[in-house]
């Protein structure tokens, strides 16, 4: 079954180009013009991934993600035209996997579209449990558990928390990281990693400002501790 993507874009030129593009491309595809009409579609549609632009009317990008990043784990990559750090750094806070800024090229846009679907929905066939700590990490399922509450991890986060976990003591630098992820030749923006590392200790350390898992390689990037 096609892959379902919601482009949320208050140009239509650019929905119309980007829905004809994917539509060729195998993916099913529906739009909206800004934040509520998303909000709306997204709730009945169920898609597997969001195009989201963050300066529109009604409803911008940002609180789309806040609203809706709380109803459900949809991946999302964010089409801007702004290029300052803070506004990427926001967007990747508040949930979103990747960006992509305008003017962009259709197959690196559709590029970044497939390797975040697969990281969103890849097993692996050596796939096990992965355990540190109180810790239990199922790549099969795609689940983490810490102690006895589940925790709920974007596709990002979980594929950095698999790698990190599956060597740990190795020092991964960014750049390495941000390659696992994107899984393409695009260029990255390593501040990427930073942000998702931000957020996953969040999730899993009792004190991210004092990280038990994940810690910090000073002018490298970041590991998974060994001793647990």
């Amino acid at each position: 079954m096609a892959k379902t993507i919601l482009v949320v874009d208050d140009t239509e030129s650019l929905r119309t180009l980007v829905k004809s593009y994917l539509i060729q491309e195998g993916f099913r595809v529906v739009t909206a013009a800004d934040g509520r009409q998303a909000l709306f579609l997204a709730r009945e549609e169920k898609p597997d991934l969001i195009l989201l632009d963050l300066m529109m009317p009604e409803m911008g990008g940002y609180e789309f993600m806040r609203v809706y990043g709380r109803e459900a784990e949809t991946p999302i990559i964010i089409l801007t035209a702004r290029v300052e750090e803070n506004e990427k750094v926001l967007g990747l806070e508040l949930g979103a996997d990747d960006y992509v800024t305008k003017p962009f090229s259709m197959r690196e846009l559709t590029a970044r579209i497939r390797a975040v679907l697969r990281r969103a929905g890849k097993t692996s066939p050596q796939a096990e449990l992965l355990r540190a700590g109180d810790i239990i990490l199922d790549r099969n399922g795609r689940l983490v558990k810490i102690g006895d509450r589940y925790v709920d991890l974007t596709p990002s986060e979980f594929d950095l928390l698999s790698s990190l976990m599956a060597t740990p003591g190795r020092a991964f630098s960014r750049l390495e990281l941000l390659d696992l992820l994107q899984g393409n030749a695009f260029e990255g923006y390593e501040r990427t990693i930073d942000v998702h590392i931000r957020n996953l200790r969040t999730k899993i350390e009792e004190d991210p400002r004092d990280p038990r898992y994940v810690e910090t390689v000073y002018g490298i990037g970041y590991r998974f501790a060994i001793d647990l």
